[in-house]
């Protein structure tokens, strides 16, 4: 399906947002200056739209399928996975040691997003490899990183993360999954894992899987689960792939969407695996990587947001229904307000993933706690409003098409069916609602205050020249920084009650304040009118959002399992 690079909004959004230019002015990140981020954001654009483009419809009609144990992949997927590898972009933020570009993860978050919006089927497989990349590196021992680093950047190899087992989904805790010593310091891995994201591909040399599972001696809960890297192949004394180990693809799932993807229930028997990290640590490790996917996640949604905004678009500039000064639907008043909205919440997705990223990069670049703590406020806000707006504005695309929308050779239904995992699957977007107002917000909510005052000065600022504008954001952060502090005094349960109208609600705030900087960058323009659309109409929802939040439990938890019965 035809796609173009939104490289104007990552242009704006770098620039003139989030402050990309704090990290370029850092040592660590000296290299990526505007001109170079804007060629490699370029280059990735190119790819997307020339090569992975074409290969999304491929993944929904041709699926991922398992032929004798073997998984044979979508046509067209080896040669876009090879575009990916040799262009460099599996290792862009990894460390140049092994071969990575060792760029911002802001610079990452884009092609990653590009690359979800052009095919997520494909993107799925480099994200989990980057994801064990960073594992790895902050985890393995040296003699694993010099084995395995190389080729996963390279993307030779492939890397998975194996978390859930049929009884032990979001409670990770309860796997029964064993590792026992071999006596030579590798392990014995058994055990069943499900929902396997890429548990097998026809086009890499090897792949890769970080198993968690637990030690004879392991407690039970999560504080008893080791980590472990299980090859499909084990490397032979030169780190060539040699024997086979013992693990397969028992099935693959049939699945809503995302048909080009194998998602794999995988079986070991005894196989052979190295540990990661500590024992008894395998959880400290795997969120190395969970939040790196989360905010990949994040990522994908706006991604494929994007490409349902542009493939509906598309539609309503040419469907012709009544009569409109335009001569086609979009001159319709609903259908422009659809549009609108769509242009409009993909912009304050992005900027919040976009900013978030840039969070994490001055925090790597610089130790500053404060940086590191703002970045981990905004991941699970870009994780869970960057998929709820996937969801979203994939259904409201379906709702331009009319009728023909859901008819699936439109291709309008798929971007619905392939998105819609992307709220569950890397922590539920409850979970990571209740994360924001639990451990997030353990520090009295000196993270959100901070990042208030920021918006508060910036809204200020804007007063001068677009008070209209800048007013109802001001107001609408003093009405959050109120939520904090209400929820501050909530007992916890209290607080998870309201929690995902909470997230929802600060992602809305954060959305007036970057559309207020994008106007306020580029005045008496499209961006101008289109924060005018937002704030006028899609930012008042903080109130009642806020209201839901601090509602407590006690309403909630007083309709009983017997109220529900049917």
């Amino acid at each position: 399906m035809p796609y173009r690079a939104p490289l104007d909004d990552y242009r704006l959004i770098l620039n003139d947002v989030v402050g990309f230019d704090r990290v370029s002015a850092t040592e660590k990140f000296a290299e990526a200056t505007p001109e170079m981020v804007e060629a490699i954001l370029g280059e990735a654009g190119k790819m997307c739209e020339q090569v992975l483009a074409p290969l999304n419809r491929n993944g929904d009609l041709d699926p991922a399928r398992l032929e004798n144990g073997v998984v044979r992949t979508s046509k067209g997927f080896s040669e876009g996975y090879k575009a990916i590898a040799e262009g460099g972009w599996i290792g862009i933020s990894a460390d140049p040691e092994h071969g990575g570009m060792g760029l911002p993860m802001a610079v990452t978050t884009a092609v990653n997003e590009m690359m979800a919006a052009a095919c997520l089927s494909l993107q799925l497989n480099p994200l989990m490899s980057q994801g064990q990349i960073e594992a790895l590196e902050h985890h393995a021992s040296e003699e694993l990183r010099a084995l395995y680093l190389p080729k996963l950047i390279s993307g030779e190899w492939a890397g998975t993360m194996n978390l859930t087992e049929p009884q032990a989904g979001s409670d990770v805790g309860a796997l029964s999954t064993k590792a026992e010593p071999n006596g030579d310091g590798t392990y014995a891995i058994s055990g069943q894992k499900i929902y396997i994201t890429w548990g097998d591909n026809d086009f890499t040399g090897n792949v890769c899987h970080l198993v968690l599972a637990r030690l004879p001696d392991g407690v039970p809960g999560t504080k008893g689960i080791s980590l472990f890297l299980v090859p499909k192949l084990i490397p032979d004394e030169n780190g060539n792939p040699g024997v086979a180990n013992t693990l397969k693809v028992v099935s693959l799932e049939h699945k809503l969407g995302l048909h080009g993807s194998p998602t794999c229930v995988m079986q070991y028997d005894g196989a052979k695996g190295w540990l990661v990290g500590e024992p008894h640590d395998g959880m400290r490790a795997m969120f190395t990587m969970m939040n790196n996917a989360r905010l990949g996640v994040g990522g994908q949604g706006i991604g494929v947001a994007e490409g349902a905004y542009q493939h509906a678009l598309a539609y309503a500039n040419e469907r012709k229904q009544g009569r409109t000064p335009e001569g086609t639907i979009i001159g319709h008043a609903d259908v422009r307000r659809m549009l609108a909205t769509m242009k409009a919440e993909v912009f304050t997705a992005r900027a919040i993933a976009l900013d978030c990223a840039v969070s994490l990069d001055m925090g790597r670049a610089t130790g500053d706690a404060e940086w590191t703590a703002r970045a981990a406020l905004l991941t699970p806000i870009a994780k869970a409003f960057g998929t709820d707006t996937g969801i979203d504005m994939a259904s409201v695309g379906v709702q331009v098409h009319g009728g023909m929308g859901f008819i699936e050779e439109t291709g309008a239904a798929q971007y619905l069916r392939d998105v819609r995992v992307t709220s569950i699957y890397e922590g539920t977007n409850g979970i990571q609602a209740m994360d924001l107002v639990g451990r997030k917000l353990m520090d009295g909510g000196e993270a959100a205050f901070r990042l208030l005052d920021e918006m508060e000065a910036a809204a200020e600022k804007a007063r001068e020249t677009m008070p209209k504008l800048a007013e109802p954001v001001w107001q609408a952060c003093e009405t959050l920084r109120e939520t904090v502090e209400a929820l501050v005094a909530l007992p916890m349960q209290e607080r998870f009650a309201g929690a995902v109208p909470f997230l929802r609600g600060f992602a809305r705030v954060l959305g007036g304040h970057y559309h207020l900087k994008a106007a306020m960058a580029q005045p008496d323009t499209a961006r101008e009118r289109l924060a005018k659309f937002y704030i006028t109409r899609l930012l008042p929802e903080h109130a009642g959002l806020f209201v839901h939040a601090k509602a407590g439990d006690a309403g909630l938890m007083a309709i009983t399992p017997d109220d529900l019965a049917v």
